[in-house]
């Protein structure tokens, strides 16, 4: 199995809450290490722990421990169920842009650490168009948005493209349709937001894929699992895989952005100066 270059950073996040972001946040970090690569969850959702709760488990120190000197990031890392590190953030969002200059520099240097035997870092973010939300998610490598077919759904994750497009000049941005009744209904939202995305802010969107109805999704994370581990046939197992194994392929292509240092680096600078 081929590896990324580089650690492939990635923020997941929705323009509202509710539409299953950190389901597919959790199973697609597991689905991926099902693959052979090594995965961490940095879960900065500010609402509530939802990726350790996903995942069956409260971590008992936080990456704001880690600010402050209480801890090593070392420390905080907590390893999971199915291989997954997770990292608990859920102040993360706000404090980046609060650190001293020392404090910046022990984080890039710590994280940076984590490069070599890091694959992906996904990045458990809070849904809505908050500015250091969308600095957060101008940071990453790549950007995935969750979006459910219905009319606010579709209007809120338009607002979050729009801003990130007009705002911070990215592309980058991929689509999950989630909740979708058929495949072909998932591409069909897709279409019509890449059409309104090419016509009036002249970005063309990607397409990740969907994730189509299925009630053992919802059986699995009530019962703190995978939807690979619960319902291995399922058709939400068979979507998940296909989400990762796409998100696989474009960890492979060529970026020239990317690893958890250039991350970091992007992160304090934006947050410094704001939006373009």
């Amino acid at each position: 199995m081929e590896k990324p270059t580089h650690t492939q950073v990635i923020g997941i996040t929705s323009g509202k809450p509710g539409v299953g972001k950190t389901t597919v946040s959790v199973n697609l970090a597991v689905a991926l290490h099902d693959m052979g690569y090594s995965v961490m969850i940095l879960d900065a959702n500010t609402s509530a722990a939802n990726a350790q709760t996903a995942l069956g488990s409260i971590c008992p120190f936080k990456l704001e421990d880690f600010f402050s000197g209480k801890k090593s990031l070392q420390d905080i890392i907590l390893k999971r169920r199915y291989g997954i590190q997770l990292i608990a953030g859920a102040t993360a969002v706000h404090d980046m842009a609060t650190l001293s200059a020392d404090q910046s520099k022990r984080t890039l240097e710590a994280f940076s650490a984590l490069e070599e035997h890091l694959d992906f870092l996904i990045v458990d973010m809070p849904p809505g168009t908050e500015m250091s939300i969308l600095a957060f998610m101008a940071s990453t490598s790549r950007r995935f948005i969750v979006v459910r077919n219905d009319a606010s759904g579709i209007t809120d994750a338009y607002a979050m493209i729009k801003t990130l497009c007009s705002d911070y000049q990215l592309d980058e941005i991929y689509l999950i349709i989630n909740g979708a009744h058929s495949d072909e209904e998932g591409q069909k939202v897709f279409d019509h937001l890449n059409l309104i995305s090419t016509k009036f802010l002249q970005r063309s969107l990607h397409y990740l894929g969907c994730l189509k109805q299925d009630e053992l999704i919802r059986e699995a994370s009530v019962h703190h699992q995978a939807i690979t581990e619960h319902a291995p046939t399922s058709t939400g197992a068979r979507d998940i895989r296909h989400l990762a194994h796409t998100t696989s392929t474009i960890a492979l292509e060529n970026y020239l952005e990317g690893g958890i240092a250039h991350f970091m680096q992007k992160l304090f600078h934006l947050n410094s100066r704001g939006p373009k």
